[in-house]
């Protein structure tokens, strides 16, 4: 694992069960009984009695009320998660400026700030814990580490990750931990089981076989998170603003302003090939009184991410006990974090995202009925000659470059042909005089070349580069080779990579 010593120290705030307590507080459902929130008829979030009767997270709905047949069961809000958790975020901030919400229940800050403040890090935490208690009647858990991904793990273990062991304390954690089930399974049938096995693959390969989120979801493994959202200054431009005409007092009007402004958002990231990580939303009431929070996330924010976000936090000042003044006359979001992700670009199936999982499915299936070579991939090797670099795998197989690094004397430089055929055609390329160009042992050219044919009218070359020798496995009589290569350009615009072997030419590549 790579040591964390560039993190920084984060302080995340957690509370437990909140889907049940927000429940309990906005509701007034008894927390005591055996309450269980679902999503997609999934249990999200159970009571302490609920889990004494053998309701687990992840249970389908039926499956948790045979265990405890009188289980109360609520679908999940989070516009109601919000409203509850509006005060937390108010009571903390009485104690500690610049908190920034993860999620309804979990919110996080700098711990340098707190620490100096009262004295350290445990004693920071335990002012956090008592605010919260004193001003909300809610318990909490505060967790330190580096990184907000570590932290938030140690919230929930109730521990202080001393400076520099984040990653000895995520070693031993479950892969589960990720918080992606599709990544954490595949893993598992990989034989990865730990965040320490996941984090010791190499990054450029979990990159390529697995994606981006991937590759974001390994560098958190490795408690090296604050780097990938360190955020550096957007363009100046990129935040958008609503001023409305009619005040916005009701949660309906606020979930189609965030909407729109979420869209607009959005489509102002991508034409700069950029992805919010963290979200500032502002409002100003009709009575000049200004909101703020900001919202962090440890992945990419997506349009319906941002709208969510945008939505709760609305709901959650329009309908807690801390109502603003008046009616939100202007809401403005501002990307304050950024990162640039080419990801975001138009792939292949369209955008990246579901289009391209049921390409991936579909041809899997097609591997599952055809076998494993029916669909292949090119990835590109290490090699001299650009038409031996290339290598088709079974798709899903190692796609990884090999020998890409290494030094290869007597390879072209850059940029490569664009076009590499599999069956070079035959050439001929002659002098001005007609005859064919020949290439001595000591690289001496018998003519300048002038005229090449492949498989038509001889084209003019108007102007040329080389020879560049190729002498390989000259120990081995079978499998020695010996040629010279020329780029040669015509008069027709074209760009061709000419090579001369055995007194024979042919044509391996094409240049746009």
């Amino acid at each position: 694992m790579a040591p964390a010593e560039q993190a920084t120290r984060t302080m995340v705030i957690w509370c437990p069960d909140w889907p049940v307590v927000a429940a309990e507080i906005v509701d007034g459902y008894p927390a005591q009984q055996p309450v269980a929130v679902l999503h997609a008829n999934r249990v999200l979030a159970t009571s302490p009695a609920a889990r004494e009767e053998g309701v687990r997270r992840g249970l389908r709905k039926r499956e948790a009320q045979g265990r405890c047949p009188h289980l109360i069961v609520l679908e999940h809000d989070p516009g109601r998660d919000m409203r509850a958790f509006e005060p937390v975020l108010a009571a903390v901030e009485e104690v500690a400026p610049g908190v920034e919400t993860l999620r309804p229940g979990a919110c996080a800050l700098a711990a340098r700030g707190p620490s100096r403040f009262y004295g350290g890090e445990a004693q920071a935490a335990e002012r956090l814990v008592e605010q919260i208690a004193q001003r909300c009647d809610v318990e909490a858990q505060v967790g330190v580490a580096e990184g907000t991904f570590a932290a938030g793990l140690a919230a929930r273990a109730g521990v202080l990750v001393p400076p520099g062991e984040t990653p000895g304390f995520l070693a031993d954690l479950s892969i589960s931990a990720l918080g992606r089930p599709q990544l954490a399974d595949l893993l598992r049938r990989l034989g990865i089981h730990t965040l320490k096995e996941f984090a010791a693959l190499p990054g450029p390969d979990v990159l390529a076989r697995f994606g981006f989120d991937a590759a974001l979801a390994h560098r958190l493994a490795g408690g090296r998170d604050e780097r990938p959202l360190a955020p550096r200054q957007p363009p100046p431009d990129l935040d958008v603003t609503e001023t409305f005409d009619e005040p916005v007092e009701r949660v309906d009007a606020a979930a189609f302003a965030a909407r729109g402004l979420a869209e607009r958002l959005h489509e102002g990231l991508q034409r700069h090939g950029l992805a919010c990580t963290r979200l500032g939303i502002e409002a100003v009431t009709v009575t000049g009184q200004e909101l703020l929070r900001t919202w962090r996330h440890d992945g990419l924010l997506s349009v319906n991410a941002i709208a969510d976000r945008v939505r709760w936090q609305l709901d959650g000042w329009l309908k807690s006990r801390h109502t603003p003044t008046g009616g939100i006359a202007r809401l403005r979001l501002v990307p304050e974090g950024v990162l640039e992700h080419l990801g975001l670009q138009p792939g292949l199936w369209g955008e990246a995202g579901d289009e391209r999982d049921r390409a991936h499915r579909a041809l899997t299936r097609v591997q599952g009925l055809l076998g494993p070579d029916a669909v292949l991939t090119a990835v590109l090797d290490g090699g001299r000659a650009d038409s031996s670099r290339i290598r088709l795998v079974a798709f899903g197989d190692e796609r990884v470059a090999r020998g890409t690094d290494a030094p290869w004397p007597g390879r072209l430089p850059s940029p490569s042909p664009a076009t590499v055929y599999r069956e070079p055609p035959p050439a001929a390329v002659t002098d001005k005089d007609g005859q064919p160009v020949r290439v001595s042992g000591r690289l001496e050219l018998s003519g300048a070349p002038a005229h090449i044919q492949i498989g038509g009218e001889p084209q003019q070359v108007i102007a040329w580069a080389g020879p560049w020798p190729v002498d390989e496995r000259w120990w081995d009589d079978e499998g020695a080779s010996r040629r010279v290569r020329f780029q040669l350009r015509l008069a027709d615009e074209r760009a061709v990579l000419a090579v001369l072997e055995d007194g024979a030419w042919r044509v391996e590549g094409l240049y746009d």
